[in-house]
């Protein structure tokens, strides 16, 4: 059985008076001038990067890439992974800002970009967080590493544990700082996954990857990102180099409630990435918008339930559902509702029931599980015959 959602219908239910609906059109066509053509979409603009992917924060929809799978070096985008799991203890209860870390002779060694910690010193975990996320020092996630799991090959196992739990299948980590090492790679995409995760799981330190610059034991520095500087929307993410992986960018901003992802890797120079990352950004907040469409566990119908205690049941989604659209297509697009069959109590509370279809035009934008939203006991012998009875007539 099929439903069209009313939140996505012209006209609200229970309006069937055709005389209301006929001078409805009328006074339209006469307040309203003719609606515009809907805007052409160009296509993606040309990057200068051996990979990219721009994606939908909200939706995971993929609004251009290239080479997204092929494998490649990370750099320092490493550290988005070691950052995350810093974060994710901190959250879990098994580590505080307030702890103090002991800086080991291998931390304070590490070469290439530095915060610049003393050997056999104690720096908290929030000063060394910062420095990992801010300044991209390798000492400091080093550091950060040893402290939670004793050495940096088993906080490697740690980020590759966390990497097949998110679903970056075309990624593995050998060390937590992104140094050029055998068998440690990644992909464009697995980078986006990891960049929405990093927003997604720890909102109460984004923040920090907006911060321009971080001053540790009176020496002060600067975050790589240029794009925190050119651009308004612009609050993080990532960067990376190194000399065989170019120069990488991930990044994310914001704009009229519309969050996206873009991920450039292997460019020509730090200006390069940046450039790059901005013509992505700029066609996806330009010639795409984003809606949330129905909110996690809202009741999108009440169908038939039979033989229940009662007759009424509940159905809506597990999550949130947004879809990406190209602009100005919101006015086209058709939610519809499939039921599987009759329904027959008892019903368990979030056992799928059907599906929700979106489609624009001819074209399915997204497609989620239908669930029951309460638990509904089988009725009385009473009303079970009663029940059948009817069914005998549907």
């Amino acid at each position: 059985m099929w439903w069209v959602l009313p939140q996505l219908s012209l006209f609200k239910p229970g309006t069937h008076d055709t005389m209301h609906i006929l001078l409805t059109l009328i006074l339209l066509l006469i307040i309203t001038p003719l609606s515009a053509a809907p805007a052409l979409i160009p296509s993606a603009p040309k990057v200068n990067a051996s990979s990219y992917y721009l994606m939908d924060f909200h939706s995971g929809h993929v609004i251009a890439e290239f080479n997204a799978d092929e494998r490649v070096e990370p750099a320092s985008l490493t550290k988005m992974m070691s950052a995350y799991i810093v974060e994710q203890e901190i959250l879990q209860g098994r580590l505080d800002l307030n702890d103090q870390v002991r800086i080991s002779e291998k931390a304070w060694r590490m070469e290439g970009s530095r915060m610049f910690v003393e050997v056999g010193k104690f720096v908290t975990v929030e000063a060394l967080l910062k420095g990992v996320i801010i300044q991209s020092g390798n000492d400091a996630t080093v550091a950060l590493a040893e402290h939670i799991a004793g050495s940096e090959s088993a906080f490697a196992e740690l980020m590759n544990a966390h990497a097949q739990r998110l679903g970056m299948s075309n990624t593995h980590f050998v060390n937590s700082t992104g140094m050029p090492a055998p068998n440690h790679y990644t992909t464009a995409h697995d980078m986006a996954v990891l960049g929405q995760a990093l927003i997604r799981d720890g909102q109460e330190f984004y923040s920090w990857y907006a911060e321009k610059s971080y001053e540790y034991n009176g020496i002060s520095q600067y975050n790589r990102n240029k794009l925190l500087w050119r651009s308004k929307y612009v609050d993080g993410i990532k960067t990376g180099h190194t000399e065989s992986a170019g120069y990488c960018l991930v990044t994310s901003g914001e704009q009229n409630g519309m969050r996206l992802i873009s991920v450039v890797m292997g460019t020509k120079s730090e200006n390069a990435r940046a450039d790059e990352s901005q013509k992505l950004l700029t066609y996806g907040f330009r010639f795409f918008e984003t809606h949330k469409l129905y909110a996690a566990q809202q009741s999108l119908q009440q169908v038939r339930i039979w033989k229940g205690e009662s007759d009424q049941l509940p159905v809506g989604l597990a999550d949130d559902l947004y879809i990406t659209i190209p602009r100005g297509q919101y006015n086209n697009l058709q939610a519809t509702m499939q039921i599987n069959g009759k329904i027959m109590a008892p019903q368990q509370q979030n056992a799928p029931v059907g599906r929700v279809v979106v489609k624009l035009q001819d074209s399915v934008v997204a497609e989620r599980p239908l669930l029951a939203l309460e638990n509904v006991a089988e009725g009385g012998l009473v009303k079970s015959l009663i029940d059948q009875v009817k069914l005998m007539f549907e």
